[in-house]
């Protein structure tokens, strides 16, 4: 499973779409031109980054507790 992280979604004027970052996990953050897009992206995103970092032995940050849930 997947751990569940932290996702702050907003608009961007500049790129005409919705942003997603991932606080926790540095540089991670997708787009996307509608809520449920960007949803799906960042979701994708965010396993490749475990990923990259798994492979490259980096540590893996723990989500913030106040975020996790079964």
């Amino acid at each position: 499973m997947t751990p569940k992280y932290q996702i702050l979604i907003h608009w961007s004027n500049d790129d005409n779409a919705y942003i997603a970052e991932v606080p926790e996990l540095p540089g991670c953050m997708a787009d996307g031109k509608t809520i449920a897009e960007v949803a799906a992206n960042v979701e994708i995103i965010i396993e490749e980054w475990l990923e990259s970092a798994a492979l490259d032995g980096e540590p893996i940050p723990v989500p913030n507790e106040k975020l996790m849930y079964a």
